[in-house]
C-alpha cells in the first residue's frame, strides 16, 4: 500500500491524526457526519485513497462505542430495509475504486453530500409549511427513498468512508429523533463498515502497517465518544438536525474545494 508508516508521520502529523480519530469518536455519540472533517484530516496526512483503509478501523472502533451507548434505540426494521441496496452500493463502489483517480473520487463524493444536504433542507421545509409527516419505510415512497438513500449510503462509504452524512440525511428526512437517530445509525454503520473490510482488504487498502497505525491511533477515539454522549444530552433535536446538516455540506464543500 502506497501510505507512510508510522515512523515516517512527523510529530504535528500524528497530532492531526489523533484529532480526527478523536473526533470519529465525538461524530459517532454526538452528531454524525462531522467526521467528515475527519476524512479531510487522514487524506492530508496520508495519500488519500490509502487514508481511507487506515480510517477504517477508527470508524469500526467508534462503530462499536456507540452501539454499545445507543443499543437500545435502534430501529430495525429501517435497517434490515437499507442493508441490501448498501450491498449494491458497496459492490459499486468497489469497482469505481478500481479505476477512479482521487480527484475523480472528491469532487464524486463531495457534490453528492452536497446535493443530499439541498434535497433533505428542501423536504423538510416542505414538510413543515405543508404539516405533512415525513414518509414512513413501509410505504412505496419510503422504500424507494430508502432504496435511493442505501445505495449511495453504501457507494460513499465503500469509496471514501463518506457515507455517515449520506445516512444523516435520510435518517432526518425519514423523521428520526435524537436517540433513535444515533441507536440505528450506530448499528448500521458497525455492520457495514466491518462488512468492508475484506473489500478494502483485497484492494491493498489495509495491511500491517496501516494496522500498525491504527493501533496507534485508536484510543483516542473513546475521548471523544466519551465526550460526544456528554454533549449529546445538551444538544436539543433543532440544533442537533442543525448541526448535522451543516456537517454535511462542510464535508461536501472540502471534498470539492481540496
Amino acid at each position: 500500500m502506497d501510505t507512510m508508516t508510522l515512523w515516517h508521520i512527523t510529530g504535528w502529523e500524528f497530532a492531526a491524526l489523533a484529532f480526527a480519530a478523536l473526533l470519529v469518536g465525538f461524530s459517532k455519540t454526538a452528531v454524525s457526519g462531522a467526521n467528515t472533517v475527519s476524512l479531510a484530516v487522514f487524506a492530508a496526512v496520508l495519500p488519500a485513497r490509502a487514508s481511507t483503509g487506515v480510517l477504517l478501523p477508527i470508524l469500526i472502533a467508534g462503530d462499536v462505542l456507540a452501539v454499545l451507548t445507543y443499543r437500545r434505540h435502534a430501529h430495525w426494521p429501517t435497517l434490515w430495509r437499507l442493508f441490501p441496496a448498501v450491498a449494491a452500493g458497496v459492490v459499486l463502489g468497489t469497482l469505481f475504486l478500481v479505476w477512479a483517480d482521487d480527484e475523480i473520487v472528491r469532487t464524486s463524493i463531495g457534490a453528492i453530500l452536497l446535493l443530499m444536504a439541498g434535497v433533505t433542507m428542501w423536504r423538510r421545509r416542505a414538510g413543515e409549511a405543508t404539516g405533512e409527516e415525513p414518509d414512513s419505510v413501509s410505504s412505496r415512497p419510503g422504500r424507494i427513498k430508502a432504496r435511493s438513500y442505501g445505495v449511495l449510503g453504501g457507494f460513499t462509504t465503500m469509496v471514501a468512508n463518506a457515507g455517515g452524512p449520506v445516512m444523516s440525511m435520510y435518517l432526518l428526512s425519514a423523521g428520526f429523533r435524537k436517540l433513535g437517530f444515533l441507536g440505528t445509525s450506530a448499528f448500521f454503520f458497525l455492520i457495514v463498515n466491518v462488512s468492508k473490510v475484506p473489500f478494502s482488504a483485497g484492494l491493498g487498502l489495509i495491511d500491517g502497517r496501516s494496522l500498525l497505525l491504527d493501533a496507534a491511533l485508536v484510543g483516542f477515539v473513546v475521548p471523544g465518544a466519551v465526550l460526544g454522549k456528554w454533549a449529546v444530552n445538551r444538544i436539543n433535536q433543532r440544533l442537533f438536525e442543525q448541526l448535522v446538516i451543516a456537517a454535511t455540506v462542510l464535508g461536501g464543500l472540502q471534498l470539492l474545494l481540496r
